[in-house]
């Protein structure tokens, strides 16, 4: 079996940082310039592409798809109910039948 052996690069898009843990005798202040290897640390760089767009939130646009989202889980929910329902009433019904009984079908008469 091969060994991998790590892919060294010397641009500065990739690197990785030394973690420093605090301790309570160290305040966030006294962190050192110069890390134990010796070679001194540099600037992390340009961080300008990780800035958001200036673009301005569109409140109307979000506040309709909060609705319409909350609309859809109305109905799914409205319908799961409808559907529980429907079975246990199914399932009294040929309970019903099951045993025997007569009389287990509801039958609707006009209100006169």
């Amino acid at each position: 079996m091969k060994t991998q052996q790590p892919i060294i690069r010397d641009d500065d898009e990739h690197r990785v940082l030394r973690f420093v843990p605090r301790t309570s005798a160290t305040l966030p202040n006294d962190h050192p310039t110069v890390p134990a290897s010796g070679t001194p640390l540099k600037p992390a760089g340009d961080l300008s592409r990780y800035q958001q767009n200036a673009e301005p939130d569109d409140f109307r646009h979000r506040m309709m798809a909060n609705a319409a989202a909350f609309a859809f889980t109305a109905l799914l929910v409205g319908a799961g109910i409808w559907l529980a329902v429907t079975i246990a009433d199914l399932r009294k019904t040929q309970d019903c039948v099951l045993m025997g009984r007569r009389d287990c079908a509801r039958i609707a008469t006009p209100h006169s």
